[in-house]
């Protein structure tokens, strides 16, 4: 008598037919998509030249300057404890890349943060605001997000970033308004960052020593951070310079809701 489970030599090897060895890629593949491995590639189109990209299944997990891989994959193990494997960036990754760096904001790219604190990933995600060509200081990140006390723990969180350009660090600058420093490559990497992007670094170096904070519209009667787009705007012959929030307040102007300078005054 037979049962339901019984297979018969001729049914067992139509079976054993069937198996087929699994591709060599399969392991790193799986591991990469549930992010206990990552992948790496170099693309190109950002004003410091080459890039390297590494990600995995969650999203982008590190952004560098193109370089030595072997040096890049130590940074990368010693960083996050995951290996990492060269690879083609994947096209729509890389075209979202390439659109963030020209400036778009709603670009979606998934990001893997895990590790971080909840501060950082607070800086870090408020830095997104931040328009392209355009700059805001330490202490506004620090009002804006809550905590206008800890300006000097927002610089440390932003030196930190692991996805410089995507998270664009490099438009937030000292509270005294002096360009300071930058993760990805030192300060000149970022003055040629924010010039690519129309800021003007010796313009803003200019008035930050001669103390001037806020700039205003005799017209409109609205005062802005420097590279506000609505300052931008005005004309020389209406212009008006602040050293301080409380100064354009005693002349009758009203911060801007666009650039909001009041979270820059308060820190």
């Amino acid at each position: 008598m037979t049962t339901a489970l019984d297979i018969t030599d001729t049914e067992a090897t139509a079976l054993a037919d069937l198996a087929v060895r699994a591709p060599s890629t399969l392991r790193s593949s799986v591991l990469v998509e549930v992010g206990l491995m990552d992948r790496y590639g170099r693309i190109d189109g950002s004003p410091l030249g080459p890039l390297v990209v590494a990600w995995n299944g969650i999203g982008v997990v590190s952004v560098d300057l193109a370089g030595d891989d072997e040096a890049f994959e130590a940074r990368h193990l010693a960083a996050t404890g995951r290996q990492v494997t060269a690879s083609e960036v994947p096209t729509r990754l890389a075209n979202a890349i390439g659109r963030r760096l020209e400036g778009d904001r709603r670009v979606r790219i998934p990001l893997d943060l895990r590790g971080h604190t909840p501060f950082e990933l607070a800086v870090w995600m408020k830095a997104l605001e931040i328009p392209r060509g355009e700059v805001r200081p330490y202490g506004w990140i620090a009002a804006e997000i809550g905590r206008p006390k800890a300006v000097r723990a927002v610089g440390t969180a932003l030196g930190h970033n692991p996805v410089p350009l995507i998270v664009p660090c490099h438009r937030v600058v000292r509270s005294d308004g002096l360009i300071g420093q930058y993760s990805l490559g030192g300060p000149e990497n970022k003055r040629t960052i924010l010039t690519a992007e129309g800021a003007d670094p010796d313009e803003l170096e200019g008035l930050a020593r001669a103390g001037i904070r806020f700039l205003g519209s005799d017209t409109t009667r609205i005062y802005c951070l420097p590279t506000c787009h609505d300052a931008r705007r005005v004309t020389e012959r209406h212009k008006q310079e602040f050293r301080s929030a409380g100064a354009a307040a005693a002349a009758g102007y009203r911060p801007c809701l666009h650039c909001r300078p009041m979270a820059a005054a308060i820190a």
